[in-house]
């Protein structure tokens, strides 16, 4: 099945390295995302942190409500290129100076502390919606750098710490307790949330579930999340959001990279014109093992390599892949599920080149988007 992937139609036309986003895949997504929007009359965001492509923000608008931030310039960007009449953001701390700023562009905010409603409470403007971002203190993340609820987290407010907030002003709590998450792990924190901070519930404007749902994947019980959103908004009057990032670019991007050298070592080493350091950071971050279209798991065959990138990081290793065949120099390799949580987090470090990025079309077209320069990497420094 692989072997035929529309992909490998467009290759010879895709400059390497490169991002590539199949508009086909975003916009099955983002029909899913409707779905669940138009069935349980919650509000779905795009989280800007995980997807920020605003080339193809047109193409969402139809589909979503609005956008997600969690910073000034991610605010400003979902203001001007994503217009609809929700942008929302949360940080763990705002800067007085950036204040008035974020109060143009966003129509709600959720604060992380007593300290920091203290602080914006007079600054608020009658076009914003406050709310505080509570902690269950109920882990469902495996992973500790992912998990929002480890132990004296500085994410969120606890039901103790809420006692001893004024919340006159206050519209709605936000909670973001899940990472690549199913349905019962959100059906699980919301008995939590309901069991701790119930009796805030009902004077509440709105309740933000926040990210990590998988709402696009294959196994998610879509079904069971539209009944509890239903649930929760007949019970306690208010508006239930979403906030999903990775789930509307779920599986709807490639990395596109090519063998410069390979090393004769045990196994053999492949050098790419890439790096998992500067170009794919959540591979040595997750840490996770991304996949290579027509690979394999290390020994399935006797063609393994080793694949390392072209920074001086010893560590810069993207990890062990078999194949049918022998790698060559100068053949391209593609990398799946390449849209959400890789662009966003380039970098430039030892002077490497960033990607492109490329669009491929509903009918197989490759639209080279943005090529980067010597100039992209001079103009971060001074």
């Amino acid at each position: 099945m692989e072997n035929h992937h529309p992909i490998l139609n467009a290759l010879d036309e895709i400059p390497s390295p490169s991002f590539v986003l199949d508009e086909s895949k975003l916009l099955k997504n983002a029909l899913l995302c409707d779905q669940i929007r138009q069935e349980s009359g919650a509000v779905i965001l795009l989280a800007l942190k995980a997807f920020s492509m605003y080339s193809v923000f047109d193409q969402l608008l139809p589909y979503l409500d609005g956008t997600t931030a969690s910073s000034l310039h991610e605010a400003k960007l979902g203001h001007e290129q994503f217009s609809t009449q929700h942008h929302h953001i949360f940080s763990p701390a705002f800067k007085a100076s950036e204040w008035d700023e974020i109060s143009r562009y966003c129509t709600h905010v959720s604060f992380n502390s007593a300290t920091q409603w203290k602080t914006f409470k007079s600054r608020i403007t009658p076009f914003m919606s406050p709310g505080l971002r509570i902690n269950p203190e109920h882990s469902e993340v495996k992973t500790a750098l992912y998990d929002p609820c480890h132990p004296n987290c500085r994410l969120g407010i606890t039901h103790k710490e809420l006692e001893n907030i004024d919340l006159d002003g206050i519209d709605g709590f936000h909670f973001h307790t899940l990472c690549e998450s199913q349905f019962p792990e959100l059906e699980r924190t919301v008995t939590i949330i309901e069991e701790k901070f119930g009796e805030y519930l009902h004077n509440l404007k709105w309740l933000n579930l926040g990210g990590g749902h998988h709402l696009t994947d294959p196994n998610y019980d879509r079904a069971g999340l539209i009944t509890l959103i239903k649930r929760l908004k007949d019970t306690y009057n208010l508006e239930v959001i979403l906030e999903p990032g990775e789930a509307i670019a779920l599986n709807a991007g490639y990395f596109i990279t090519e063998v410069l050298d390979i090393l004769d070592r045990h196994p053999k080493h492949a050098i790419l014109d890439c790096s998992a350091s500067t170009h794919l950071p959540d591979i040595l971050e997750m840490p996770y093992r991304a996949h290579i279209l027509g690979s394999y798991n290390e020994n399935k065959t006797p063609h393994n390599y080793r694949l390392g990138g072209l920074t001086c990081l010893a560590g810069d290793h993207i990890g062990t892949y078999a194949f049918d065949k022998p790698l060559k120099i100068g053949q391209k390799l593609i990398f799946t599920d390449m849209a959400h949580y890789t662009m966003v987090k380039t970098n430039t470090f030892n002077g490497i080149k960033l990607p492109s990025i490329c669009r491929l079309d509903v009918n197989g077209n490759i639209t080279q988007l943005k090529n980067f320069d010597y100039a992209d990497f001079f103009s971060r420094l001074s």
